[in-house]
């Protein structure tokens, strides 16, 4: 009995609203640290085809021969798909949680009602989109089973064949969904931070202003390599 009592307290503990948004801001934080060590590597276009090849091939060796080639991609790829699943399952259960919540006859001022759509569509709708996005991306230019101007066992000719004018709409969902990961950084590295207990009276001005600073640094850097290929400055 005391056993199945501590097990359902620890049950609850777990799928509590605090230890949700926890494990959101924690997982956040993750997924950021790799959008921007991503982001890295794909400026590295601008130095030339040996370069960014080479970095994509050293990708490869980290933590060898401690660990196979490639060995440590592998792991940090089921790093990045748990943080992806347990920040999608936060989110969900968060958001189910605040809609049987909200009474149906509760009134709110405009002001707040503006802030809630803005988070839902940007965090709900933006999710849905940078979820398709990233799922073409893998397919597009890590596993080449998607490539528009042909396939290449070069990472830089298959980025650089795959923004051609002539692919236009490529370039054009790409810009549209990092444009929505960069909104939702910007309100998700919010969120964090207030979860985290930073986001305190006075530092409202100081936080809002590196979400802002972080979402538009990762945005541009993302859309730096295709457009410039699309635009003929990488070719």
């Amino acid at each position: 009995m005391a056993n199945s009592t501590l097990t359902k307290k620890r049950s609850t503990a777990y799928g509590s609203t605090v230890a949700l948004k926890s494990a959101m801001a924690v997982t956040g934080a993750i997924l950021v640290l790799y959008l921007i060590a991503h982001m890295y590597g794909n400026l590295k276009i601008f130095s030339g085809q040996e370069a960014f090849d080479g970095y994509a091939h050293s990708l490869r060796e980290l933590g060898y021969p401690l660990l196979p080639e490639g060995g440590f991609l592998w792991i940090f790829r089921l790093v990045l798909l748990a943080s992806v699943l347990i920040h999608i399952y936060a989110a969900v259960t968060l958001w189910g949680r605040a809609r049987r919540a909200r009474p149906a006859s509760e009134r709110y001022q405009v002001k707040k009602r503006v802030q809630r759509t803005y988070a839902s569509y940007t965090m709900r709708w933006g999710g849905v989109l940078v979820a398709l996005f990233v799922i073409f991306h893998i397919l597009h230019l890590t596993t080449n089973n998607i490539a528009p101007g042909g396939a290449s066992d070069s990472p830089y000719e298959r980025l650089v064949n795959g923004f051609q004018p002539e692919f236009w709409y490529v370039t054009l969902f790409y810009v549209a969904s990092v444009i929505a990961v960069g909104f939702h950084l910007r309100h998700g590295i919010w969120s964090g931070l207030a979860t985290l207990g930073v986001n305190k009276a006075g530092r409202q001005g100081l936080l809002n202003a590196i979400a802002v600073g972080i979402s538009l640094i990762v945005t541009v850097g993302f859309l730096l390599p295709p457009l410039a290929v699309t635009f003929g400055l990488v070719s």
